[in-house]
């Protein structure tokens, strides 16, 4: 059994311009499904809105640095299979890597900018983004920019709490 090296605490903030996918109404349901290994949660479902304000947390383990959180916004529909809106992938390697500095981390002040992440293969991140030191936790804002659709962002809050007496290997 692998053990949990990290506890990862997602907000789901907001979606932006997402596509529309229920042409009667001319909007879309949209909510988003987090994966992480084989766990999966999701958001509750914003009907009628494009640009829909979720504000769900979501909490999953970290049990592989290697694998990234995959998110996945869908249109709920009621008689037909749900419509995919887009997805966006999350690389976790980078917290793991800031939390391995261990203590040191500790000697911070809360709001220091740890790493600045650029948008690449690994993420699909609208702009640079930083990883913040913030009351024994490590934290991301960012904007995940849909890939596989027209249109289509969402904005996220990521924290990230080791697991205490858990080594990271890395």
């Amino acid at each position: 059994m692998e053990e949990i090296i990290a506890i990862l605490r997602l907000t789901v903030k907001t979606g932006t311009n997402l596509v529309v996918r229920d042409r009667a109404s001319g909007t879309s349901d949209p909510y988003v499904v987090a994966t992480l290994d084989n766990q999966k949660t999701k958001t509750k479902v914003v009907k009628d809105d494009c640009n829909p304000v979720w504000n769900d947390v979501l909490t999953l383990a970290i049990k592989d640095p290697k694998v990234p959180i995959q998110l996945t916004v869908y249109d709920k529909d009621t008689f037909s299979e749900d419509d995919n809106l887009g997805t966006a992938n999350v690389d976790v390697n980078p917290y793991l890597e800031c939390l391995e500095k261990g203590s040191d981390l500790e000697q911070l002040p809360d709001g220091t900018k740890l790493e600045t992440i650029q948008p690449d293969e690994h993420n699909h991140l609208a702009e640079e983004s930083y990883i913040i030191w913030n009351k024994d936790v490590l934290t991301q804002d960012m904007v995940l920019r849909l890939r596989n659709v027209e249109t289509g962002e969402i904005e996220v809050q990521i924290e990230i709490t080791p697991v205490e007496n858990q080594p990271l290997k890395l």
